[in-house]
């Protein structure tokens, strides 16, 4: 059994029962509430929430338990400091093991930056020191524990082998540079999914923070973003529409020849977000056959409940650093101190942090309730409404900004399990949800891409 839980709000019995009931049905839908029936209630076994807890439990340990997105920092890779340890990220082996997390997606991540020969430069080197970082972990440093899959089948024979899954996913396509060979070049590297762009405009796509400034720079896709797509299609690299501009996410639907994902993004019709999908977007994920990995970014899942609960945090760490005579600085504010400084800084913040950690309940939660596990599945739920419980999965942007009260690290997972069966999901549905779905899909790109390179 897991051995890191944290208990979600129960249930009255009468809650407890739909729950069961719809869970043991085959064919209920997971959002629907259980109808009273003539037959008395006590007549029922109630399920207590122990009892609910240890069938989640069982369910979690059962299924492929899939996170599309957890970023990196090449500086945790290195032989003498790195993911065998339970270092202070959100993701690594011993969290990963603590909470039944099967698979993590590691990312090749690139901050925007110029689009001439010397930022493509230094993009693509940073792409390789990741890849390689990556491979170093899972080859050199620890490949008893973990093991890096190119296809479904690998996932699932590595899964089998009791040891953990790395996945690669490749976040903005700006280290391709102009060179369109370095897709392939990508994709022999293990990049298994490609977003084309971030957050700034690249050589390929539009952003989705163009919403900000209404500032564009290709309408929607560069011709050399159309090629790209044909590319990925053909090398058997998955499409990703996180963080590209709305338009730019109509043509790659126009253009794919295969189903793509969002990597990290959840529902725009529940949090008003440019990050968010609104239900056009959605619809056409689902015509196409795509996937929706639901994000845990608290932003993303309930903006207005987020604002409240940081102004109120931030209340309470601004009172006690005023008492401390230290100045809470933005993050510019902060990058602009030189490196002793940062440290210094940090030193004190953490000590802060630390001083409010046990006046959190009281003087935050208690008044404005964090962003939580509810408020992931409520996405999860609008969305397996409205595009299908096949076209909607799971992931949480950890180490990127991710990460929401029960699932703040990758020790959490299983709260994430629990709240599904407390919503009624049967274990064939959640084996969907967590990995089934994806692995579908990368199925798909991959069956293409030979049918493609047979032409």
């Amino acid at each position: 059994m897991l051995s890191h839980l944290r208990t979600l709000k129960s249930y009255t019995a009468i809650a407890f029962l739909a729950a069961l009931l719809t869970a043991c049905s085959e064919d209920a839908a997971p959002i629907q509430s259980a109808t009273p029936t003539a037959e008395p209630v006590a007549s029922v076994a109630v399920e207590t929430e122990q009892q609910l807890i240890e069938r989640a439990l069982g369910i979690h340990e059962r299924v492929i338990t899939l996170d599309t997105h957890a970023d990196i920092n090449t500086s945790n890779f290195t032989p003498d400091n790195n993911y065998t340890s339970d270092l202070d990220t959100q993701v690594n082996l011993p969290k990963m093991e603590q909470g039944g997390l099967d698979v993590a997606w590691f990312i090749v991540y690139t901050g925007q930056s110029t689009l001439d020969t010397e930022g493509y430069a230094a993009a693509y080197a940073n792409a390789i020191d990741k890849f390689d970082a990556i491979h170093r972990l899972a080859e050199e440093i620890a490949p008893d524990q973990i093991e890096i899959a190119y296809t479904s089948d690998d996932v699932r024979r590595i899964v089998a082998a009791d040891k953990k899954v790395a996945m690669i996913g490749i976040e903005n396509a700006y280290p391709v540079g102009l060179d369109m060979a370095n897709i392939k070049d990508f994709q022999e590297r293990g990049g298994r999914y490609m977003s084309l762009a971030h957050n700034g405009h690249s050589q390929f796509s539009d952003s989705n923070t163009g919403e900000g400034d209404n500032i564009w720079l290709h309408n929607g896709l560069s011709e050399m973003g159309r090629e790209a797509i044909a590319e990925m299609n053909k090398w058997g690299i998955m499409v990703d529409v996180s963080h590209p501009s709305k338009e730019a996410i109509m043509e790659m639907l126009d253009l794919t020849r295969a189903p793509l994902i969002a990597s990290h993004s959840s529902a725009r019709a529940l949090s008003e977000h440019s990050r968010n999908l609104d239900d056009e977007q959605l619809l056409r994920i689902k015509e196409n056959g795509g996937v929706v990995q639901t994000v845990a970014f608290s932003s993303y899942l309930n903006a207005e409940k987020n604002a409240r609960f940081s102004e109120t945090r931030n209340s309470l760490i601004a009172e006690i650093a005023e008492s401390l005579g230290v100045e809470v600085l933005s993050f510019p504010e902060i990058n602009a101190l030189s490196q002793t400084e940062r440290t210094i800084y940090r030193s004190r913040m953490d000590e802060i942090n630390s001083l409010a950690a046990p006046r959190l309940e009281a003087e935050v939660n208690a008044i404005a309730p964090p962003v939580d596990v509810a408020d992931f599945v409520n996405h999860i739920d609008y969305m397996v409404e409205l595009i299908g419980l096949e076209h909607v999965g799971i992931s949480s942007d950890f180490d990127g900004g991710g990460g929401i009260n029960g699932w703040n690290d990758a020790s959490e997972t299983s709260n994430v399990t629990i709240e599904l069966v407390r919503r009624g999901y049967t274990e064939e549905q959640i084996a969907l949800l967590w990995s089934g779905n994806l692995l579908r899909v990368l199925d798909d790109v991959q069956r293409i891409a030979a049918e493609i390179q047979a032409e």
